[in-house]
């Protein structure tokens, strides 16, 4: 059974996150998210483009788009220079680009909001965010404020956090 919204507000604790999350994310060794485009290219994505995870959770960025490369790139100063949207004392990661088949994978500790986008993509909005823990936990830090030089497209993009801690996942096609 999974908690409601309210009773995680509540609640909090990493357990309530923890049973707050679908099945199949707890289950997982890792949590996938996929990078995929339409057959001739002209739309990009993150499958899901926000996710809920506790702590410690692995994360693995696969390229399932048969024509385009992909990153998975966090929004940080030492990311080319882009604004910081990952909590502070997380270390910024930027997968490099993969081709198609290819993964990038990392474990997030530092509970709080993780903005990312794909390099190549951002303005076609390709961004996605994960939700680590919940705002119960000590030191949890919400979303950043800070939109400087991010393309609309890409904040377009971008889940509520609410919608992602109720759902556990929000794929692109619920956010239409």
């Amino acid at each position: 059974m999974s908690a409601t919204r309210r009773q995680f507000l509540l609640l909090g604790g990493a357990t309530v996150v923890a049973s707050s999350l679908p099945a199949q994310v707890l289950a997982a060794d890792a949590v996938d998210i996929l990078m995929l485009g339409s057959p001739r290219g002209e739309r990009v994505w993150f499958t899901p483009v926000g996710v809920a995870v506790p702590p410690g959770t692995r994360i693995r960025f696969t390229n399932q788009d048969p024509i385009n490369s992909h990153t998975a790139t966090a929004y940080h100063p030492h990311n080319f220079n882009r604004p910081r949207r990952i909590p502070q004392g997380a270390e910024a990661f930027d997968s490099g680009y993969l081709l198609p088949g290819q993964s990038f994978e990392i474990v997030l500790e530092v509970p709080g909001v993780y903005d990312y986008y794909c390099l190549p993509h951002e303005r076609a909005g390709m961004a996605g965010r994960i939700v680590v823990g919940g705002p119960d936990l000590p030191n949890w830090q919400g979303a950043a404020e800070n939109e400087d030089g991010i393309a609309a497209a890409a904040l377009a993009s971008l889940p509520a956090i609410e919608r992602i801690l109720e759902l556990g996942e929000v794929k692109p096609e619920e956010m239409r």
